[in-house]
């Protein structure tokens, strides 16, 4: 179909959510091909042959990353360019770029497998959600297919190469070339491989497409597109409520060509929403005459969406603006591999920020993911491509795209839908097609084909080069004009461009580390120090990004500003800005969160303006500061509070309110000219009628002492996947933090568990994540356990010199 002019079509509606295959077992298998791997990196022309060797290879399970080992090294992928995207004119080393870490280069997987249940006739199906890169699909010596984007989904029908009654062995070949990413992108099977079993006639893969055209609060038209093969079939549609109750019902038997068509009444609807993400069920049941041939089950959500220059963004009939961060999908220690146990984490981290939404930056969103946000509740703007036509970096999307664009949307939208969370599509980020009609044509037909595919979302595109897209068109095609920072053009864009508002796709870039103060406390544009580290006063950004007051403004002044999306929500592998020429920072300093995903005090900022269910207070920097007695020390109070009174050692420093004499002062607290002296600080809030409502106390610790162990999870599914994030903090001997501490630290797990990785959010550290010996930063750390298969109590232990030996004991249940 045709582009729908965004005018013309405010209301967006769109209810799906995750398709989730669960059938009877006899018409329709799913299998996870998880463990069991045998996995070998290098070339070799003979690893998709039955009768090769594989027994001195190394058996991983799958989601793996197999750069995430390590080491680090500064010649890895070491780049002589100008960013562009940062505004660079001269070339210049850059060492830690993708992380520092070994993905480029080839690896092979192998894997056999036997279908038990399999019945002569069946399809057989290769669901691969995910593979880095350029997967190459062999089963049984055969060439089975390819693909070229590691970041998509695709699916392979390999019936006619699967043999009955035996074992099968499927081999997937990798390659990731240098200069292909500018950022750490993982390598190898990161996200799931799953094979599919069903019936000739049966359900099409990503075949059901279920939107809500009408919703009231009497009743919602449910409408459900199911593709099917097969002839003279018969196609009945039950609807469960978020109770499991069966609401509606529907029985087609005419397809029309080979898509189904059923308009379903759900009586008193419950809208999902953030704040409410209740999801419905449709159980689709496909017939031969009376014979069950097929049975798919997708969890949808009922909501509607609508942009409109008038009144912007609305969910459910109710204006809101997007509170969101952009994620980058590596998870830290674990890199690239996909772990949805590490995903909830994340996300409950940022359900406690105030944050609803999140922004796939700069790629398609792992399933898992999308999941989480259905079921916890985020609203979600999934991306596609981080470059077009024109490269960003010499080996990049680029030399797919004529090519591959179309087909990689396509996998995209069928395979996400369906999500309730996705409020829209995103088809690029900071492309250099910005520049020139070949750029605006581009756009247009990119945006075109997600139209096509999906007419209930919106699009954008994350525009960095604003006044070119002024000048060209690209930017007034858009159906939301995207912005990547640059707040000063926000007022010329808005009225330069038609759609009557705007979307902060990508802002502030704030750097900062956590726990590390430097002084003198000044604003500060691409501010390097000899340790490598930004200073967490959170004033220092980059030359084309800003500090987080600017969007907050624009947020709350402008109707017509629509939301943001923080860049970004957790630092991420690669892109160590501003230290991308300085050895050794090998991961970003952007995050609100550092890489363990231990929050810096920029989250508490952006809490006390987002969360507005539960108060913030926040003292910044530490008060621990040996040799600056005396010497100024800016004390920093971040609350949702107006104001709130400053002790130090008993002594007031006055009481604080905030107003717009700047942007700073409307949004934090700061005393600029105190100075350090050992002892207690206190900072007393006072609500809106004058009384103290709050108070928050840090003192200047002793030397460490001890350690004290928080399970985000003490409770485990014992299924071999599920993770408990233990944060490990150094105290002193009266149980203050001591936030100076850099103790080595060795770990040991006994039970039913195992030692996974651990990260200390130092992005200058080059210690291997998987080994269990770290070090400390800022006094603190996370060590990741992992579930074992079988039930039982998991301990694990921690020690460190001239420090007390701590423990804590988890649980891991059947799952």
């Amino acid at each position: 179909m045709d582009t729908m002019p965004f005018f013309r079509v405010k209301q967006w509606l769109l209810l799906p959510v995750l398709l989730v295959h669960i059938a009877s077992a006899q018409v329709r298998q799913e299998i996870t091909l998880h463990d069991n791997w045998k996995f070998s990196r290098g070339k070799n022309d003979q690893a998709m042959q039955l009768n090769f060797d594989d027994k001195n290879w190394q058996t991983v399970s799958v989601p793996h990353d197999w750069a995430i080992y390590g080491p680090f090294d500064k010649e890895i992928d070491k780049q002589n360019v100008a960013i562009v995207q940062n505004n660079e004119k001269i070339s210049s080393e850059k060492t830690g770029r993708t992380g520092a870490l070994p993905y480029i280069g080839e690896g092979w997987y192998r894997k056999t497998f036997q279908l038990p249940a399999y019945k002569n006739g069946q399809k057989v199906i290769l669901l691969f959600e995910g593979a880095m890169s350029e997967p190459v699909v062999y089963l049984n010596g055969k060439k089975a297919g390819e693909w070229h984007y590691g970041y998509n989904y695709f699916y392979l029908d390999v019936t006619d190469l699967y043999q009955a009654g035996r074992e099968n062995l499927l081999a997937v070949h990798l390659q990731n070339v240098a200069q292909s990413s500018r950022w750490y992108p993982g390598a190898g099977l990161y996200r799931n491989v799953r094979v599919i079993v069903k019936n000739p006639e049966s359900i099409d893969q990503w075949g059901t497409y279920i939107t809500t055209p009408v919703v009231t609060d009497e009743f919602a038209k449910v409408n459900i597109k199911t593709k099917v093969s097969g002839k003279g079939l018969l196609l009945i549609t039950d609807i469960l409520d978020p109770q499991g109750n069966k609401v509606a019902a529907d029985t087609a038997a005419t397809a029309f060509g080979n898509e189904f068509d059923q308009n379903i009444a759900v009586p008193r609807p419950a809208r999902w929403s953030p704040e409410t993400p209740v999801r419905y069920t449709a159980i689709s049941r496909l017939f031969a005459g009376h014979e069950l041939k097929d049975e798919v089950t997708t969890k949808f959500g009922i909501r509607t969406i609508a942009y409109d220059p008038a009144t912007g963004f609305s969910l459910n009939g109710r204006v809101r603006k997007f509170k969101g961060v952009c994620l980058h999908h590596d998870l830290g220690p674990l890199g690239a591999a996909v772990n949805k146990a590490a995903l909830r984490r994340q996300m409950q981290i940022l359900k406690d920020l105030g944050c609803d939404a999140i922004r796939s930056s700069h790629n398609m969103p792992s399933l898992e993911q999308l999941e989480l946000a259905d079921e916890m509740g985020f609203l979600f703007l999934a991306e596609s491509f981080d470059e077009w036509a024109k490269p960003k970096v010499k080996n990049g999307y680029a030399r797919f795209f004529a090519t591959d664009a179309e087909k990689d949307i396509v996998n995209l939208i069928h395979a996400t839908r369906n999500h309730p969370c996705i409020v829209m599509w995103s088809s690029g980020n900071e492309v250099p097609d910005q520049w020139g009609a070949e750029g605006v044509k581009r756009a247009k037909w990119l945006q075109d084909i997600f139209h096509r595919e999906d007419p209930t979302r919106p699009v954008t595109v994350g525009m960095d080069q604003v006044k070119a897209t002024m000048a060209s068109g690209f930017g007034a095609l858009l159906d939301i004009p995207g912005l990547n920072y640059r707040t000063h053009l926000y007022e010329e864009a808005y009225k330069a461009f038609p759609q009557g508002l705007l979307l902060g796709s990508e802002t502030a870039s704030t750097v900062s580390s956590r726990g590390v103060y430097h002084f003198p406390v000044v604003k500060a544009k691409d501010k390097q120090y000899p340790d490598n580290q930004s200073s967490s006063y959170d004033l220092e950004y980059c030359n084309w990004s800003n500090l987080p007051e600017e969007d907050f403004m624009l947020q709350e002044d402008k109707p017509w500003v629509i939301g943001q999306f923080v860049w970004t929500g957790f630092d991420y592998l690669g892109e160590p800005t501003p230290y991308d020429d300085k050895w050794p920072s090998r991961s970003s300093y952007f995050g609100l969160c550092d890489l363990a995903g231990i929050p810096k005090d920029r989250y508490y900022l952006y809490r006390s303006v987002w969360n507005t269910a539960s108060p913030t207070l926040h003292i910044l920097p530490h008060w621990n500061f040996p040799g600056r007695e005396g010497a100024v020390t800016p004390v920093f109070v971040y609350t949702s509070y107006d104001s709130a009174e400053l002790f130090i050692n008993g002594k007031s420093m006055g009481v604080q309110r905030k107003d717009s004499s700047t942007p700073q002062n409307r949004y934090r607290l700061m005393w600029m000219d105190t100075r350090y002296e050992p002892g207690t600080v206190k900072v007393v809030a006072f609500g809106k009628d004058g009384k103290p409502a709050a108070e928050q106390t840090i003192v200047t610790a002793g030397r460490p002492y001890q350690l004290r162990l928080e399970a985000d999870r003490p409770q485990l599914i014992a299924d071999g996947n599920d993770l408990s994030y233990i944060t490990v903090t150094v105290l002193d001997q009266a149980g203050n933090v001591c936030p100076d501490a850099a103790e080595q630290l060795q770990f040991s797990v006994t039970g039913n568990g195992a030692y996974r990785a651990a990260c200390n959010g130092d992005a200058t550290s080059l210690e291997l994540f998987h080994l269990p010996t770290m070090k400390t930063f800022s006094g603190k750390l996370v060590v990741v356990v992992q579930a074992g298969n079988k039930p039982g109590n998991i301990e694990l232990k921690v020690t460190g010199k001239r420090l007390k030996t701590a423990k804590i004991q988890l649980l891991a249940t059947a799952p």
